[in-house]
């Protein structure tokens, strides 16, 4: 079957009190939790806010750099995401639409193309 990325850029979020939060936290591990329960879920995450503890690595100039923070500045950048393993689109778009009722912010999804999830190990 397919994997599929769905994901959200921080930006997205939107600015909202502490309490507001919280109120996400029953809703949104409800989905992962049906997500492991149906078998769709490979892996399920949000990242680290802080930007400054990036770090990126770059080869392109034939020698591997390794610096402290983002490879570059952007407007948006990852905030979460969740990887599943489905039959079609169908069903990769309607976990999409669960996981943003769940977290209360848009999610985009996308399917990965070639490439090979062996590995990977189930988020726990």
């Amino acid at each position: 079957m397919p994997h599929y990325l769905i994901f959200f850029n921080q930006q997205w979020v939107g600015d909202h009190e502490e309490a507001w939060y919280q109120t996400r936290v029953e809703p949104s591990t409800a989905v992962v939790r049906d997500m492991r329960e149906q078998g769709v879920l490979v892996f399920a995450g949000g990242l680290e806010e802080d930007l400054a503890e990036a770090a990126s690595a770059d080869a392109t100039s034939g020698t591997t750099v390794v610096t402290d923070g983002p490879f570059t500045t952007t407007q948006e950048w990852l905030g979460g995401m969740t990887i599943i393993d489905v039959p079609d689109d169908e069903t990769a778009r309607r976990w999409a639409g669960r996981v943003a009722e769940g977290c209360g912010w848009p999610q985009e999804v996308r399917r990965f193309k070639g490439g090979s999830m062996r590995g990977a190990t189930p988020a726990e």
